[in-house]
Order: structure tokens, then sequence, then C-alpha cells
């Protein structure tokens, strides 16, 4: 049942949805986005989403800035000004060009915050569900891509730049698909962040983080962004830290080609900066070692990569949609991946609000009580830390071909190497404590808090490439007997078992990967990328606990008290 939209408008909203809907293929579950003013129609929230308005917990987001000189901190108003640029690209990417218009339909003010969240009226959380009333579903390609599109016509379609990741798809006056480069579709508005950029280039106290401005600057007008990635790769003394520009491809559900925009502003926690930084330099060894045939990890990674941990102080655009990163591993250049390696950002400050709100609370709720000793914050941030790390290894490129991983794996990509970063994650920890290189803790630890955080990540949904990651490992671990529920629905871990299951989905999704397998992927995600009824109602009852599923922040300048 849904409550009724009154129609106050001669072009109503919701015609103009069902006849954009009538023109897509349904095999494709297409459907045109929002994309004329909806002036006079109000839209309310569906019945049966009424309890989903309280899934997220508000957090300030704040850290520390006494130490900051006053040039740094105007600097930081300059980053936030621009990164909420990014966040107002996104939400055309992601929904249309009638953010402020859409909002306006929605009279109550809850239901109005939680599209907000959403960037759009389909829940992140619930497989991009659609919440409120007389919407159409979310076109899988977002607004990458024209709404009347099917996949099969961009397939058999031959244009410039079709797999790019910096470029809409578009047709021209005869109909005809052609890329339509991100610095030409969004000009006025680039030329806009990377003038801010450049005026905060300026203020820098630290050159490689000034130089870094100046390219990612050049960078947002020419499309061209591997020149400020390497740049990025090299700093190592500044601050404060900017993340900024279209960069991940997860919206991109059609293809998983096309990047988003996003940005995130970071001030660097030197003390525990300091004590990752001895990881990054058992990479190598660490890739030799993988519980894989030598030719799915003979690209060896960059070495000349870094750990670090931050705290976050403003979150923009993809970054923002829904759930909340709480880690970040870059650059996504599988080029300067193999030559430099990447960058790993642990964003302190976020994942303590989740473990102290989220991850404690489903411990009570769902793991066997002699267990829950063993979650631990040490052990959920070097799970994330380490899932980061992972990123770096395995291998980029399907063996002997030039096709990288995510363009033959296309849709799946995503989800595929997020499950692969989970599970090297705490294969490399289960090694490094093994050499006794990670000292604090035991691999109880690391193995329940790891249990525990299936959980929580698995209650993304299928629309997030990390819900449908767990949703698969959840599933593959229960086959394998990695872990036993009792009579009182509480799970236990079964630690030779748990090793044993960690090996065996490390293998089966290296080599996939690097056989590029597509179909073998699909089939993967077809038979265990689904929350089965058990896991269904043991998550409701997280949801009848009152468990916030992720967390909302209260940011920006005046947070700050800049």
């Amino acid at each position: 049942m849904t409550i009724s939209l009154t129609i106050l408008s001669p072009k109503p909203w919701a015609l103009v949805l069902t006849l954009g809907l009538l023109a897509c293929n349904p095999a494709d579950k297409s459907a045109v986005q929002p994309g004329d003013s909806p002036s006079g129609v109000e839209l309310t929230l569906l019945t049966s989403k009424s309890s989903r308005l309280d899934i997220y917990k508000k957090v300030s987001l704040n850290t520390d800035l006494s130490h900051l000189s006053q040039a740094q901190r105007d600097m930081l108003k300059l980053l936030i000004e621009a990164s909420s640029i990014m966040d107002d690209l996104f939400w055309r990417q992601a929904f249309g060009d009638n953010k402020e218009a859409f909002l306006a339909t929605i009279a109550d003010p809850k239901t109005r915050q939680f599209a907000d969240i959403n960037y759009g009226p389909w829940d992140r959380l619930d497989g991009d569900d659609v919440f409120l009333s007389d919407t159409a579903e979310k076109s899988l390609g977002a607004q990458f891509y024209p709404p009347d599109m099917t996949k099969a016509e961009f397939e058999q379609a031959n244009f410039t730049d079709k797999k790019g990741l910096y470029s809409m798809v578009k047709r021209d006056a005869a109909g005809k698909l052609f890329a339509l480069p991100y610095s030409e579709a969004f000009k006025a508005e680039l030329t806009e962040v990377a003038a801010l950029l450049e005026k905060a280039a300026l203020l820098a106290e630290d050159q490689s983080f000034a130089q870094y401005l100046q390219l990612r600057a050049k960078a947002l007008l020419t499309n061209d962004y591997q020149a400020s990635d390497f740049a990025w790769m090299d700093m190592k003394t500044n601050p404060i830290e900017l993340v900024i520009g279209p960069i991940e491809t997860y919206e991109d559900q059609l293809f998983g080609y096309r990047a988003a925009f996003e940005a995130y502003v970071l001030i660097k926690d030197l003390s525990w900066s300091e004590r990752l930084s001895k990881y990054a330099a058992f990479l190598p060894e660490l890739q030799t070692g993988l519980p894989v045939a030598e030719q799915y990890k003979a690209q060896m990674p960059g070495t000349d990569a870094d750990l670090n941990a931050y705290d976050v102080i403003y979150y923009a655009g993809h970054s923002n949609a829904g759930s909340k990163t709480i880690a970040i591993n870059l650059p996504n250049d599988e080029e300067v991946q193999l030559q430099k390696g990447t960058r790993r950002l642990q964003l302190k400050n976020a994942m303590q609000a989740k473990f102290d709100n989220i991850m404690l609370p489903i411990a009570d709720e769902l793991i066997v009580a002699e267990q829950r000793k063993h979650i631990t914050f040490t052990a959920f941030f070097a799970n994330t830390m380490f899932h980061e790390v992972a990123h770096g290894l395995g291998i980029k490129t399907v063996l002997g071909s030039e096709e990288t991983v995510r363009q033959a794996l296309k849709e799946h990509a995503s989800a595929l190497e997020e499950g692969k970063a989970d599970i090297l994650g705490i294969y490399m920890v289960k090694q490094l404590l093994a050499k006794g290189v990670i000292t604090e803790g035991q691999l109880e630890d690391y193995y329940v808090t790891f249990m525990a955080g299936i959980f929580r990540s698995v209650r993304f949904g299928a629309s997030s490439a990390h819900g449908k990651a767990n949703m698969i490992r959840f599933n593959f671990f229960n086959e394998h007997q990695a872990f036993s529920r009792n009579e009182q629905g509480l799970y236990q871990v079964n630690m030779d078992k748990m090793s044993e299951a960690v090996d065996a989905l490390s293998n089966l999704i290296l080599t996939l990967q690097g056989d590029g397998n597509y179909d073998g992927v699909n089939q993967l995600v077809a038979d265990k990328g689904i929350i089965k009824p058990q896991l269904a109602a043991d998550l409701e009852r997280l949801t009848q606990a009152a468990i916030p599923v992720d967390i909302d922040f209260e940011q920006g300048i005046q947070v700050l008290g800049l």
C-alpha cells in the first residue's frame, strides 16, 4: 500500500516517469530518472518503508584542528567548498539535474532527509528499492547512459571512449550513442572547482600537496587524471589530505565502467600513521605467498605504497551516499598501481563511530557470549586496514591479454574486487600474526571481529558492492562450516574451518579475476550473492533491536568552527 500522490501540475511527474519506463528494456530494469521539474507534486513515503527512516545514526564529524596554522585553516574552507561542488555533480550523475526541485516535493522533513542521504528516492541500503510514491525504479546505469539504452545496444555500438571512466554516454541528433567527456559535460562546475584548488595550492605549506592540487585542478579540466594520481602517490608529509574527482565505479551498476564524483577532506593522525608504516614493506612477500597458482600472482605490486590514519572532516558525493566509507585505497589506475602501488587511508574517527554504534551492538545480538570478548577496535581497525592493503595484491590484467580485470568482469568487477580485498585482508592478518609482525591481539580477535563485520556489511544490501561481497562470503563460509549457529540463533566461529575457508575463497576469487571469467563470476553472484531466509531473519533481529545500519554526518565549516 502507498500513500496517494496529489497532482497539482499540468505536467505530472508520475506520467513523465511512466512514459520513460515504457521506453526501456524491462530485462535490464532500466528506468528513466526524474528529469523534469516536479513543481507542485508532493511525493510521500511508502507505508512499507516507514521503518527505514531510522537506520542511520547521526554523528558529528569533527577533530582537533588546534595544531593547524591560520593558512591551513583557510585552505580547509576552500577544500570543503570545492568538495561541496563534487556533491552536486554526483547528484546529477546518480539522480538528475533537479535535486532542489525534487527535495522540495517531499513535505515530511524526516523523509526528505532520508532522500538527501540516499541522493534520490531509492534506498541504497535496501537494494536501491523505491521508498517514495509514484517513482520508477532506479536505472542500473544511473544517469551515465541514456535512460532508453539497452545493454545490447551499447555492446553493439562503436564509438570513441566507449568504456571510458570519465565520460557520460549520450545520444546525438540522429540517436546514435557517443561519449561526452566530464570536462565538457560539467565544464562550468569543474572550472569552479579547479579555481578553488589553485587558490588552495597557494595556501598549502607542504609543496608536494600544493603540486597535487595544481595537477588535480588541471586534470578536472582536461579529463586526464594520471599525472595527478602519480603526484598523489608521492605525498608523504602533508598534514592535510584531499581526495577529489571522479573515482569509484560502483554507481554504474550496468557495466561498472563510469566513475562517480566524490571528495574527502582529511587530517592526518601522525601517531597512528607511524604505527602503520611498517606494513607496506611486506606486500611483495605476501603476494608471493598467496594461496593460488603462480600465474595468478605474477603481477608484483609496487612497493612505494604507504599506510596512514586520518580523521575525516568532510564527505561529498559518492563517498557520502548511503553507507559511509571508513577506509580508502587509491588510485584505481592500474598502471599507477603497478608502478607505484597504492596509498591506504584509514578513516579512524568514522571507523570508531561505526564500531561503537553498530559493531558492538551487533555482537551482543548475534555472537555467542564466550566469543564477544574477541570483538575489539584493534581487530576492526586492522581488518579494515588490510582490506585496503589487499586491493594491491592479486592480478590487475587478465592473463594472456591487455584487458583489465575491471573491463572483463563488467558490472561484477567491483563486488568481486571488494570480496577479494576482504578475504585477502584477513589472510594477511593471519600471516603477519604468525610472523610476529602484528603484535596486538590473537587470531580469534581478528576472525570473530571479521564475522561480526559480515553482519554489519551485509546490511548494506545487494546494490552495494561491499554488501554483495559479504553475502557471497557468508554463504561460502556457511558451506565450508567456518561458523556454526546454535538454537538461540547465536553464531560461533570455528577457527580451523575458518582458515580453510579463507584459503579456498581466496583461491576462487583470484582465479576468476585472473581468467577474466565473467560467466563464472556471474554464476557465483547468482548462487551466493543473496540473503537466504535464515540470515534475513537474523538481520531482522538487528532491526528490531534498533541497531543502526550506518551513520550519517553533521559536517561542514560551521561544525568545525572554521
